[in-house]
């Protein structure tokens, strides 16, 4: 190996534990404090929810991958649909107290146009994520990122997550809406979905 190379693949390494260490801290917290600054459009309210009013949207990122059971997902394939992004980890306490809340709420706005789509992050083995599939009856679809790569396609200063779990819910335009850094309920969840579901 050249001696040029051993400081880049350090630098690299180094980075890439910044990265890891900044998702740690922030793992599994209740914080409700806003991304980025400045003047960034959106507005939390008491429940620790973001919202952005429709005007001030931006577009979300490019959300793509391969699913938990092998298939290719890409969010933007459900334009016209509001889209319920759920970043969690089999790891995570507050993930399985939300989980059962989602799974309910899915069902029940499904006929409404909504998708829900999982982000599974930090999970080392497809298994770990599968069995919490498995114990709490989550039925619709999650990309498998254990790097966290997706979470780091949210431009600071939008609604981008910032713990585990986080959730993001785009509009039918394709456009962040709304989101939370701590664990919901069904009622949360639909206080900040069933605005979106109402809008023509």
């Amino acid at each position: 190996m050249s001696s040029g190379r051993a400081p880049r693949r350090r630098s690299a390494l180094l980075a890439a534990t910044a990265v890891a260490g900044v998702l740690i801290l922030s793992a599994c917290s209740g914080g409700t404090k806003a991304g980025g600054g400045g003047n960034t459009n959106f507005v939390t309210g008491s429940g620790g929810i973001s919202t952005v009013a429709k005007a001030d949207r931006t577009d979300a990122p490019k959300l793509d991958g391969t699913t938990l059971d092998g298939k290719d997902l890409a969010v933007a394939d459900y334009k016209g649909k509001v889209v319920v992004l759920n970043f969690w980890g089999s790891w995570c306490g507050p993930c399985r107290a939300e989980a059962k809340h989602f799974e309910k709420v899915a069902k029940a706005t499904e006929a409404q146009g909504v998708q829900f789509v999982g982000v599974n992050t930090r999970d080392p083995q497809k298994s770990l994520a599968l069995s919490f599939e498995k114990d709490f009856g989550v039925t619709y679809p999650s990309i498998y990122d254990p790097t966290g790569k997706l979470l780091l396609r949210f431009p600071k200063g939008t609604l981008n997550p910032q713990a585990i779990p986080s959730t993001v819910v785009i509009d039918r335009d394709g456009k962040l809406a709304a989101r939370s850094l701590a664990a919901l309920d069904a009622e949360k969840l639909r206080k900040m979905i069933d605005p979106l579901v109402a809008e023509k």
